[in-house]
C-alpha cells in the first residue's frame, strides 16, 4: 500500500495513471499464462515471465490476492496496467 493507505492497484492508485507507451497493444498481454519469478504479495510488486511475441519477457506484476503468489506458481494476465507492468491472479 501506498503512505495514503491505498493499493497501488485499486482505482486512483499509482498505477493508474501509469502511461501504455509500449508501442504494442496495451490488452496485449491479458490472457496470457506464465509463472512467478519473484514472489508477489498484495500490494507488493513481483515479477512474472510470460512468453509474449514470440519469446519469453519479464514483467512486474501486482496481484489482488490476499494470498501471496510464490515462485513458480502459475498465474494469468487480468489487467496490462501499463507497458511492463501487469495484474495477475494464480490458476
Amino acid at each position: 500500500m501506498d503512505m495514503v493507505g491505498r493499493s497501488p492497484v485499486a482505482p486512483g492508485g499509482a498505477l493508474e495513471q501509469m502511461d501504455l507507451d509500449s508501442g504494442g497493444h496495451a490488452e496485449e498481454a491479458v490472457g496470457k499464462m506464465g509463472r512467478v519469478s519473484v514472489p508477489i504479495s498484495q500490494g507488493v510488486p513481483g515479477e512474472v515471465i510470460i512468453q509474449i511475441r514470440g519469446g519469453s519477457e519479464a514483467y512486474t506484476a501486482y496481484t489482488e490476492s490476499e494470498e501471496p503468489l510464490a515462485v513458480n506458481t502459475r498465474i494469468v494476465v487480468v489487467e496490462q496496467l501499463s507497458s511492463r507492468t501487469l495484474l495477475v491472479t494464480s490458476c
